[in-house]
């Protein structure tokens, strides 16, 4: 049995994506910078200053770190205004409610402070979360397991007595690093032979699969 179960936010509880990728896109369109949704889609994990970071090299563009960090801003103000858009995945509320006083609850989102407590607020599920990491508490972003591992000690519980829940592949990555087990669910944008590569230990299509869930972590 685990003690604790950390989440990720974007993509995994939350269906953030349609935002997410706008939300950039505006920021970048200030600098008259232009990419894919599909190649901001396969960054999302990494935190919001690597994913431009990544835009402007691919592009071939110059940018100091500066222009990154006012870029930033940008995107979490874009994000946080559009915020009235995202939904909870089908299954989040009833997994969530499940472990709530049974395991410690750990949230560790790559994603901006400032965005990620608006939206826990806006949806009513920071009262589940006994901690909650962001992408301001550290300095390596996943898939360095530096998160995680921050989260494990925050919540007072070694790495083994952890089990994360996630939908990227960084995040699977990163979760094996800290070793600690992983649920991975595909309602990010990876398919389930991208996932099933970096070796989580369980493949679910969405959190929905409460049986499943739930029997591994109190197995």
């Amino acid at each position: 049995m685990f003690e604790a179960a950390i989440f990720d936010w974007d993509g995994t509880l939350a269906d953030t994506r349609q935002i997410v990728v706008a939300s950039f896109q505006k920021a970048l369109s200030e600098v008259r910078c232009k990419t894919s949704d599909e190649f901001i889609e396969q960054l999302i994990g990494i935190g919001s200053a690597g994913t431009f970071r990544e835009i402007f090299r691919s592009s071939k563009a110059s940018f100091d770190e500066t222009l990154i960090r006012r870029l930033v801003e940008k995107k979490v103000q874009n994000e946080i205004e559009m915020s009235y858009k995202v939904k909870l995945f089908a299954g989040s509320l009833e997994i969530l409610e499940s472990l709530h006083g049974r395991v410690k609850l750990g949230l560790a989102s790559m994603n901006d402070r400032a965005v990620i407590r608006h939206m826990l607020k806006i949806m009513n599920t920071q009262r589940f979360f006994n901690i909650i990491v962001t992408a301001a508490d550290i300095v390596n972003p996943k898939p360095n397991p530096e998160i995680f591992l921050t989260c494990a000690l925050k919540l007072r519980s070694k790495p083994d007595k952890c089990i994360v829940v996630e939908d990227s592949i960084f995040g699977v990555e990163a979760a094996k690093k800290a070793k600690m087990a992983c649920i991975a669910v595909l309602t990010g944008g990876y398919s389930q032979k991208e996932l099933t590569k970096a070796k989580p230990e369980l493949v679910i299509d969405s959190l929905e699969e409460k049986t499943e869930i739930l029997n591994l972590i109190f197995r």
